[in-house]
């Protein structure tokens, strides 16, 4: 009797013993489908907040559609939240982030105020109040004081230094800013972060030596696509390079523009596969391709050195005879554009982009071109 007694305790035992392992497995599992609904969050809408910064009004109102999926796939996930608060928490936060991208301030402000009652301290509420701060500087202290109160934990270092590369960026401190984005992207970060914020890095990394520079050029040295008035305001601010058209003097951008189209400093025509000439004006406001800059930079750098013979010393050498031929695969050996790009990428004042091919339609940075600017100034 006594051992069945002690079997029938151990039987009940082994029961109880599987019952809490499932129950473990079981919590698991839901926490583990929480963690992932949450990171297919993250990797939406943080792509859609990098762009943010850079893409135009019109731009952003076409990415509606992206946005308005993104919150009925959270108000989905917010039916399975199981009562748990963190989770809850989180995904409110998200759903602020989405209404600032709308600017939707006073909504993105409610949901804060809500996700930080539900789960206080939550790292997406977190990052959402740092971005309803408008002063940069304002912001670069509410980081400072996160990153104090992380210490050594690494959960958080990432996000919160991609919030600090921003910051500092928005400062003008472009060095320290590289160097945030840098720390973020080696904190183990989900690969969204540097596919989102990788261009971020590059920019300040290539703005770190621009101590000098005017306050009027800072602005157009962080745009992605600038305009032939962008063009001309950089050359005039921070070289040397139209002094023969000045003298020194204060010429107003649109008769500077006039007269450097007059003289053929800047083309007509964009397109390296024309002819012949448009009879229509550019604009000033014209957004300018890598072709375009090479012409205007090879244009500058003829005229620097009193050397028109430059602007055909490339196609004299590879566009004549029966079967004329380019060394470059995208430009044509007979485009108005041979010389200047050529002589770009042979003097290395431009790149091919993969080796081989120039990449003429692409736009060209502020930076970029003030980078080169400087080295025919020079």
């Amino acid at each position: 009797m006594r051992k069945l007694q002690i079997a029938i305790m151990c039987f009940i035992a082994v029961i109880f013993s599987a019952c809490g392992s499932m129950g473990d497995i079981t919590v698991n599992s839901q926490r583990s489908h929480l963690d992932a609904n949450l990171a297919e969050i993250e990797a939406k809408v943080v792509p859609l907040e990098a762009s943010a910064e850079t893409l135009n009004s019109n731009e952003m109102r076409n990415r509606q559609r992206d946005i308005t999926a993104i919150r009925q796939q959270i108000t989905q996930m917010e039916r399975e939240s199981s009562g748990d608060t963190d989770y809850q928490g989180k995904l409110i936060a998200w759903s602020g982030r989405l209404s600032l991208l709308e600017n939707r301030y006073s909504e993105a402000q409610r949901f804060y105020r809500q996700s930080n009652s539900v789960s206080p301290g939550n790292l997406p509420a977190v990052i959402l109040s740092i971005r309803l701060e408008g002063d940069p500087q304002k912001r670069l202290e509410i980081i400072e004081r996160e990153l104090a109160m992380l210490g050594q934990r690494s959960s958080g270092i990432g996000e919160l230094n991609i919030e600090r590369g921003r910051a500092l960026f928005d400062l003008n401190r472009f060095s320290e800013s590289a160097g945030a984005f840098d720390v973020a992207f080696s904190a183990g970060l989900d690969s969204v972060y540097p596919d989102s914020y990788g261009s971020f890095r590059s920019r300040a990394w290539e703005l770190r030596n621009t101590s000098g520079v005017a306050a009027a050029s800072l602005n157009l040295l962080g745009r992605e696509t600038i305009t032939w008035n962008d063009c001309i305001a950089l050359t005039r601010n921070e070289t040397q390079l139209l002094r023969f058209l000045t003298a020194g003097r204060t010429v107003a951008e649109a008769e500077l523009f006039t007269r450097l189209l007059e003289r053929g400093f800047i083309p007509f025509s964009q397109d390296i596969t024309v002819t012949q000439w448009p009879a229509t004006r550019p604009r000033g406001d014209e957004a300018v391709t890598r072709a375009g800059a090479a012409w205007f930079i090879w244009h500058l750098h003829a005229e620097s050195r009193a050397d028109r013979g430059m602007l055909s010393r490339y196609s004299a050498r590879f566009a004549t005879g029966a079967n004329p031929r380019s060394p470059i695969l995208d430009v044509p050996p007979l485009s108005p554009f041979f010389d200047s790009i050529l002589g770009c990428v042979e003097t290395e004042l431009m790149s091919l982009q993969d080796g081989r091919n120039f990449r003429p339609s692409q736009p060209i940075r502020g930076a970029e071109l003030l980078a080169i600017l400087r080295r025919i100034d020079n």
